[in-house]
């Protein structure tokens, strides 16, 4: 009898979250059935600690985690990775025999999605709005893809400027500077980057004017529900290149699967299937 394979994902505002389907399909593909539940801690009655506590005891394999709780659960876990423990957020758990362990495919997902967009081509002077869980991860990515500056926005300046002075530490970093105003970070910049769950569904809006947007090269979102943001809309119509979110959301999953499972991946055929089947759901 092939045992199940028994994952999570921890999160706020994640009903139409595409992760179950996306693991329901990797482990289609290896002849492995995939248990992978939606763990809400408001609709469980019960805080983020109480959840994930209760996981290591329920026979997961492993959780995701998503907003707002990756930088909480960063605390919670052993980070073998120096570049995961610089990032100070975690979005994938491995319940191993001594203590869960904690990675960051947020950081790989967004190269890879980069990459499959935008090439070789460097990033350039990076507006990055948002600096909470996916923002950092994203921001130390700008750092490894070769941004030439990076430029951070957040309501929470303490949050910015903290995440800026780790980001200057890095190995081959550029220079890091904080706006308090996202329009005047944008100005100039080749790439224009939302962290934030601004459009998302349940949180309306865009985190940018959209004429504030003209002159740039490129945009990303980290949120994929919808894909179509109004953000990424706007940055279409001012002719900018469109990294959406659903890449990071790709890649993560499949580099979170690899440390979940470690059997193998046809990414064109996961990819193809997620599609054809997330849009019957």
């Amino acid at each position: 009898m092939t045992t199940m394979i028994k994952l999570g994902l921890i999160g706020d505002n994640i009903a139409r979250s595409k992760s179950p389907l996306l693991h329901r399909l990797a482990g289609a593909q290896n002849g492995r059935a995939v248990q992978y539940d939606r763990l809400i801690p408001q609709d469980m009655g019960q805080d983020f600690d109480t959840v994930f506590a209760a996981c290591a005891g329920q026979a997961y394999r492993g959780i995701n985690v998503t907003y707002p709780y990756k930088e909480r659960a960063a605390t919670k876990v052993a980070i073998d990775d120096p570049l995961v423990r610089a990032i100070g957020a975690v979005n994938t758990v491995l319940f191993e025999l001594d203590g869960p362990k904690g990675q960051n495919t947020d950081y790989t997902g967004f190269i890879a999605g980069y990459r499959k967009v935008r090439g070789d081509i460097d990033p350039g002077i990076s507006c990055l709005i948002g600096t909470g869980g996916v923002g950092r991860a994203v921001a130390f990515g700008l750092v490894a893809l070769g941004a030439s500056e990076i430029r951070l926005v957040d309501r929470d300046e303490a949050k910015a400027h903290a995440l800026a002075a780790e980001l200057r530490a890095a190995p081959n970093a550029p220079p890091v500077v904080v706006y308090s105003d996202a329009t005047q970070a944008a100005s100039g910049a080749s790439g224009i980057l939302n962290g934030t769950p601004v459009g998302m569904v349940g949180y309306g809006g865009t985190p940018l004017p959209r004429d504030a947007m003209q002159g740039a090269a490129w945009a990303f979102d980290a949120v994929y529900t919808p894909v179509d943001t109004q953000f990424l809309q706007d940055a279409a119509t001012q002719g900018l290149s469109i990294i959406s979110g659903y890449e990071l959301f790709f890649f993560q999953g499949v580099h979170a699967w690899e440390h979940f499972c470690g059997l193998p991946l046809d990414e064109a055929r996961l990819r193809s299937e997620l599609i054809e089947q997330g849009d019957a759901e």
